[in-house]
């Protein structure tokens, strides 16, 4: 039997139910919620309102950002530029490749004593850990201390996946790519005496407690450590194999190496900077580094004039908001400004409209 068809029989765009069936439809129930009555508060912006709220946002971030700019400027920090480029720096003669390894010494004078922990870091300028290649070049699980990834590397490695039929430990761009300068850093005592004092640079705690123990492991087992990385080679630009970044140390040996670790952890610009060692202070009587003249030994290694980049030392040290930075104070400095010159033009503004709008009233 032929059934009559309506379209009004059809809700919301849902087909027609049979005859005596439930209606279907696609209509939110009749909630406030679902039907969005629910009770909203909408500001109504008047220059009562306004004025105020820019002002408040001036007074303040002003005085933020004039207290975070001091604390920055109060920091204390040198840069040493050891790259050689220059034919007056000492560490000309290491740009050639026959002089292998290179030791160069620069000596620098500290006019101020730097009080607390101080921190070396190396910096690296036009260098670009950010690619998406070189970021991608690593075996997350190789450095986790899985074993058939150990002997097994991931693709993503290539071409720092294998050399000579052996699998790389650790394997990829970002590796093979590790800085290896040595620096070391002495006091001249005495100026009538030349005795040099070495300064105790500790290379433990400079990696992330994440990073330590959890992302890095060495492979398992009871065997030393030489044994449990056989059969695999070292990356191609390096001088040793990893299980002898650090044979003082056994917590500080392999994968687990902090000094690796940081370098593994990639920079996000050209220009950066990496931790490499803390002086810590020893009493509170004497500074960490007095004011006095002081000689930078560097073992030259890492090669970066064919990027035409730059290598520095940096010492530093630091307040509760970190290193030395400026930038913080000035944006909030900034800020605070602009929404406090807003507030007074839109101030005037308003006035002279308001009273204006007030005088034509009055004349109509």
């Amino acid at each position: 039997m032929a059934m009559n068809y309506n379209a009004k029989d059809e809700v919301d765009g849902g087909p027609p139910s049979a005859p005596g069936g439930t209606t279907k439809t696609r209509r939110p129930d009749n909630t406030a919620f679902k039907q969005q009555r629910l009770p909203a508060w909408q500001p109504f912006l008047t220059a009562g309102t306004v004025l105020p709220t820019f002002f408040i946002i001036g007074l303040i971030f002003i005085p933020i950002g004039i207290g975070i700019f001091v604390t920055s400027n109060n920091i204390r920090e040198i840069e040493i530029d050891y790259t050689g480029i220059e034919p007056s720096s000492p560490c000309n003669k290491c740009l050639s490749p026959v002089e292998t390894p290179c030791i160069c010494t620069i000596n620098f004078t500290l006019e101020k004593s730097f009080e607390g922990n101080v921190f070396m870091y190396y910096g690296l300028s036009n260098f670009y850990q950010n690619h998406r290649r070189y970021v991608k070049s690593r075996d997350d699980s190789q450095l986790n201390g899985d074993r058939s990834a150990l002997l097994n590397p991931s693709k993503e490695c290539e071409p720092y996946r294998r050399n000579e039929d052996k699998p790389i430990a650790p394997c990829g761009a970002i590796a093979n790519s590790m800085f290896n300068d040595t620096l070391e850093l002495f006091l001249v005592a005495n100026e009538s005496d030349p005795t040099l004092m070495l300064i105790p640079l500790k290379r433990r705690g400079i990696a992330w407690w994440t990073d330590k123990n959890v992302k890095f492991r060495n492979p398992p087992g009871t065997e030393s450590l030489k044994e449990r990385f056989k059969d695999t080679t070292h990356p191609v630009n390096w001088l040793k194999p990893v299980y002898e970044l650090d044979l003082e140390d056994e917590d500080n040996n392999g994968f687990i190496n902090e000094d690796f670790i940081v370098w593994m952890r990639t920079a996000a610009l050209p220009t950066f900077r990496k931790l490499y060692r803390l002086i810590e202070r020893k009493n509170d009587l004497h500074p960490t580094l007095p004011a006095g003249r002081y000689y930078l030994n560097i073992t030259y290694n890492y090669p970066v004039h064919s990027f035409d980049g730059r290598k520095r030392m940096i010492l530093s040290t630091v307040s509760w908001m970190g290193g030395k930075n400026p930038f913080l104070g000035i944006a909030y400095i900034t800020i605070g400004s602009i929404s406090f010159l807003l507030g007074v033009v839109l101030l005037v503004i308003n006035h002279k409209y308001r009273n204006s709008s007030n005088t034509a009233d009055i004349t109509i």
